[in-house]
């Protein structure tokens, strides 16, 4: 099983948890315009699409986008693209997201300064992903570990800093939401593909009884 096939078969099994928690999150009136950067597999853009007019989803890895596109209902486009380079005007989306991707990329501030910049005013802006504990040894520990399993983690962002990301491109947060998710190290290992001498290394280096929290942060453009 490729990469994209497992986080698809992920995405499959926490759809509807998504879906419930959209509704609570992010209600929508069914006219919007929606963004999903850093797509995946198209988690989000695929739970969105019922409540949008519609979703484009920008995914860089050609590999995951093609599969995306495999599933992806009538109303949701799938493009290859840098979510830190958009290639979209000024305020084209009423709503814009990005989920568990911040992690992942190089510059989280360009990100979501290019969030800002393809909202409208007095949009939303979606932000999810696993903030890192705020004491700075226990910060350490995770963000290794995490690139151990994934050599495409760079550097997880405690709740602090992500505020203060937030703050620093004018966004006002409207809610946040914390949610815990235990997660089974095999299998999380398993998501990643993490195999042989990396995966004994990652397995090292996880934390004593790791369990997840991830931010689900509602920001005003």
């Amino acid at each position: 099983m490729t990469r994209a096939d497992r986080r698809a078969a992920l995405q499959a099994q926490r759809a509807a948890a998504l879906s419930t928690l959209l509704d609570d999150l992010l209600p929508l009136s069914g006219d919007e315009r929606v963004l999903d950067a850093g797509a995946g597999t198209g988690a989000f853009a695929f739970a969105v699409a019922p409540r949008a007019r519609s979703v484009i989803a920008v995914e860089i890895d050609e590999e995951i986008a093609t599969r995306a596109r495999e599933d992806a209902p009538a109303n949701v486009e799938v493009s290859v693209g840098d979510a830190e380079r958009l290639a979209f005007e000024d305020a084209f989306f009423d709503v814009a997201a990005t989920l568990r991707t911040l992690h992942h990329t190089p510059n989280p501030e360009r990100l979501v300064a290019e969030l800002a910049r393809v909202t409208k005013p007095g949009g939303a802006i979606l932000v999810a992903d696993q903030p890192a504990p705020e004491d700075p040894l226990a910060a350490f520990e995770l963000n290794r570990f995490e690139r151990a399993r994934d050599a495409s983690t760079t550097r997880l962002l405690s709740d602090g800093e992500l505020r203060e990301l937030f703050s620093e491109r004018g966004l006002t947060l409207r809610r946040v939401q914390q949610i815990r998710e235990p997660r089974d190290l095999d299998a999380y290992l398993d998501l990643a593909c993490c195999e042989g001498v990396e995966r004994e290394r990652a397995r090292r280096l996880a934390p004593r009884g790791y369990e997840a929290a991830v931010g689900w942060y509602v920001l005003a453009r």
